[in-house]
């Protein structure tokens, strides 16, 4: 019996480290037509407020194609009698075809546009995106940097889903070279598999820049746990880092509170401060609550 004392007390502390169980902000979610048209769909509102609920998210970043979704989620009175708070984000795509082409339509800009002067039943539009640079030489597109210039000018977060060679020619387009511009790095650079030491370095450089965890190659490890690099890049950086979903298609629905158990789970290996932090708070601060007028407001 007592080498079985001995034996539990010397678990890793990984092993023994309780889940994170404080609310969620889904910095990363897509309401898109596959999910839900308007009429009909896999998942429509209710289904999907019921998942939030279950997983504990109190609060969710927007953004679908088209912006429809969006809205739709916005003026659901089920989610604020629920006390789930819609971040609205403007899409910068109609349907797929745009992904390819958006950084040099000038009809993007216009319907950028038109979102912005639109607003949304949760009230206005915080930012631009989740949008696609498949390419790093596409960051240098006319719209691409024209909406640089503009999310900067307009206080507006961008979230780009693009390599760190991208993240660096948009951020070049803005009047500040970026000191003012907050981005969203969607996956903090799946396409390019930039490391946590270059991750660093342009945290350094871009004071606005914060990383989404979603579909990020190497994270975790085989036991569920951050691997190394990547939770000493957390814990150096508490303040930088999101969590999301990415409902880009309707797996990632039906796979919803799997995802957000993996996340509880790793959270719960961090400092309380710390998971809280990348779990909930970092959002918050970086799109606090409107007050009443201005959430009302169309």
């Amino acid at each position: 019996m007592r080498r079985l004392i001995i034996a539990w007390l010397l678990l890793p502390l990984t092993v023994l480290a309780a889940d994170y169980s404080g609310p969620l902000f889904d910095a990363h979610l897509h309401y898109n037509v596959e999910a839900w048209d308007g009429r009909a769909g896999p998942h429509p509102p209710a289904d999907v407020r019921r998942r939030l609920q279950e997983a504990g998210v109190r609060t969710l970043l927007a953004n679908s194609r088209p912006n429809e979704g969006t809205h739709v989620l916005a003026r659901d009175a089920g989610l604020r009698e629920a006390g789930i708070r819609v971040v609205p984000l403007v899409r910068l795509y109609r349907d797929r075809k745009d992904y390819d082409h958006w950084f040099e339509d000038p009809s993007i800009a216009a319907m950028v546009e038109t979102e912005l002067a639109r607003g949304t039943a949760a009230g206005p539009f915080r930012g631009l995106g989740e949008f696609h640079l498949y390419r790093s030489a596409d960051a240098r597109g006319a719209v691409a940097q024209q909406l640089m210039a503009l999310a900067e000018q307009r206080g507006l977060v961008v979230m780009a889903h693009c390599d760190d060679t991208a993240v660096e020619l948009l951020m070049a387009a803005t009047p500040t070279a970026a000191q003012r511009l907050r981005m969203v790095w969607a996956h903090t650079g799946i396409d390019g598999g930039a490391a946590p030491e270059r991750v660093a370095a342009l945290f350094e450089r871009y004071p606005g820049l914060v990383g989404e965890l979603s579909y990020r190659p190497g994270l975790v490890c085989a036991d569920g746990q951050l691997c190394p690099p990547w939770k000493a890049l957390i814990e150096r950086y508490p303040q930088r880092f999101l969590i999301g979903s990415d409902t880009w298609v309707n797996g990632r629905w039906e796979a919803y509170a799997g995802l957000m158990r993996d996340y509880r789970r790793w959270l719960g290996g961090l400092s309380p401060e710390t998971a809280r932090a990348v779990a909930f708070d970092n959002g918050e601060r970086l799109f606090p609550p409107l007050p009443e007028r201005s959430a009302q407001a169309r």
